[in-house]
């Protein structure tokens, strides 16, 4: 008999924001994955958690997915998680879950945090339909994701890095995007901080600010 390949989320920052469930299932299974032990190693030592923890992240070779591939056939459990929230959506875990499932073997989900519907659910904007980007490009085709943005019809949500947060405000202003957005960085850590208005309103907030952390960027709707 198989074993199952566990898709866990973890916190986006506090480390309180885990679920009972998670907990249960990290001291069970027989391995971790982890997009960085470094990270998770502080997570469960912090719960007195003593499974084996083994590397696995987007740049991981073929032979990683094999490893665990073959834990799970010789009947062990596998949990899988990221550095932060949910494995899978804009973190490592997509070529895996595949993996497994095209073995037949049983994908559990274990919900809990994500950053998207964290940010989302404290921004005020329509929620009933929202376009996801995660992490914006750096250079190539950003200019059309850009444009992408300026001419949704729904509610748009990305990450940002502190390096270029800046700077997508100065983006938003040259494309005349004069519609209300939500920054929100280091969510649920002890600096949190939400920024609300017109770009250039909120730039003006940043700018006078000691930007720091990673963001959650919310547009609204045309």
């Amino acid at each position: 008999m198989t074993g199952t390949l566990f898709v866990v989320a973890t916190p986006i920052g506090n480390l309180e924001d885990i679920t009972l469930r998670a907990l249960r299932v990290l001291k069970e299974v027989d391995v971790i994955a982890c997009e960085d032990t470094r990270v998770t190693q502080r997570l469960v030592k912090n719960y007195k958690i003593e499974t084996q923890l083994v590397s696995y992240h987007q740049h991981s070779e073929r032979g990683k997915i094999e490893f665990l591939i073959d834990k799970l056939k010789q009947g062990k459990d596998v949990a899988l998680v990221s550095d932060a929230g949910t494995p899978g959506i804009s973190d490592p875990g997509r070529l895996m879950v595949m993996a497994a499932a095209e073995e037949g073997i049983k994908v559990e989900a274990v919900a809990g945090p994500s950053a998207v519907a964290a940010a989302l659910s404290v921004s005020g904007l329509p929620t009933d339909r929202f376009l996801f980007l995660g992490f914006l490009p750096h250079k190539k085709k950003r200019s059309t994701m850009l444009k992408e943005i300026v001419d949704a019809k729904q509610t748009v949500v990305f990450y940002e890095s502190v390096h270029r947060i800046l700077k997508l405000l100065e983006e938003f202003k040259d494309l005349e995007l004069e519609r209300e957005i939500v920054v929100i960085r280091e969510l649920t850590k002890k600096f949190e901080a939400s920024y609300r208005g017109l770009p250039t309103e909120v730039y003006r907030q940043l700018i006078n600010d000691k930007v720091k952390g990673e963001f959650v960027v919310i547009v609204a709707s045309k």
